[in-house]
C-alpha cells in the first residue's frame, strides 16, 4: 500500500504559474509510473501529464508547452510545474501512481484560475 499526498494548489491569476507536489509514503517509488489528472466540476476526471519510472512524459493537448511534469525519486515525489494558467485549467488536480495492474491515488488539490 502507498499513500499519495498532493500540496500545492491555490487561486492564482490568469497567466500565473504554480507548481504541484505529489509525495509518496513509499520508498520504492521509483518503480512507479507517475501522473497528474485533473477534474473540473461537473467533468471527469482527465489526463493532464505523465512519467514514467525511467523519465519519459505524456501529455494532454491542452497542456503542452505551459505544464511540466518531473520527479526525484530520491524524495519519492513527482511534480507539476504550471506556467501561463488559464481559467479552464481550474480543477482539482490528483496524482496517480501505477504500479503494475495496481493504482494510487491522492486526495486532490484544488487549482484555481481568476480571469
Amino acid at each position: 500500500q502507498v499513500q499519495l499526498v498532493e500540496s500545492g494548489g491555490g487561486l492564482v491569476q490568469s497567466g500565473g504559474s504554480l507548481r504541484l507536489t505529489c509525495a509518496a509514503s513509499r520508498s520504492s517509488f521509483s518503480v512507479y509510473v507517475m501522473g497528474w489528472y485533473r477534474q473540473a466540476s461537473g467533468n471527469q476526471r482527465v489526463l493532464v501529464a505523465t512519467i514514467s519510472s525511467a523519465g519519459s512524459t505524456n501529455y494532454a493537448d491542452s497542456v503542452k508547452g505551459r505544464f511540466t511534469i518531473s520527479r526525484d525519486n530520491a524524495k519519492n515525489a513527482v511534480y507539476l510545474q504550471m506556467n501561463s494558467l488559464k481559467p479552464e485549467d481550474t480543477a482539482v488536480y490528483y496524482c496517480k501512481g501505477l504500479e503494475g495492474s495496481t493504482v494510487y491515488w491522492g486526495q486532490g488539490t484544488q487549482v484555481t484560475v481568476s480571469s
